[in-house]
């Protein structure tokens, strides 16, 4: 009787097989895992400038009591306006273990983990235990601009 022991030079064994499928599984966690990090939690893609004069937003679209995302230099932040016609900056990244902070109901969300913050940025609750860290912007016109004015 003649064995026949078919060959394959790219054929996996099982061994092989179970190997790639745990590796497979474990990046695809992580690739969940960072998405949850990084996203602003409300569907909010933050735009470097909305006007051609360089503007990061208009006044006009940052509800008072309320804030949007936005990025400025290549960092993400929150334009706040908690008083009308005052519009303050702060950095969008949470003080915890740094995901995306997103504008809340009159408040600052981290999607993470739960830490929530007021419109001036100070921690309402934690994991995180420090403030949003302040950034610089001016309104002029109708417009908010990075940068002191």
């Amino acid at each position: 009787m003649h064995e026949h022991s078919p060959t394959c030079s790219g054929c996996m064994d099982r061994r092989q097989m179970l190997v790639r499928a745990g590796g497979v599984t474990a990046v695809a966690a992580g690739v969940a895992v960072l998405a949850a990090c990084g996203g602003s939690g409300d569907g909010d893609t933050p735009a470097e400038t909305s006007g051609p004069d360089g503007s990061l937003a208009k006044v006009a679209d940052i509800p008072v009591g309320g804030a949007i995302s936005a990025t400025a230099g290549g960092q993400k932040i929150l334009l706040v306006q908690a008083t009308a016609g005052v519009v303050t900056g702060l950095s969008a990244i949470c003080t915890h273990q740094g995901c995306t902070v997103a504008p809340g109901n009159g408040e600052l969300d981290c999607p993470c983990h739960g830490s929530r913050y007021d419109l001036t940025g100070a921690v309402l609750a934690g994991p995180a235990k420090e403030a949003l860290t302040p950034f610089d912007v001016h309104v002029k016109g109708d417009a908010v601009f990075a940068g002191a004015a």
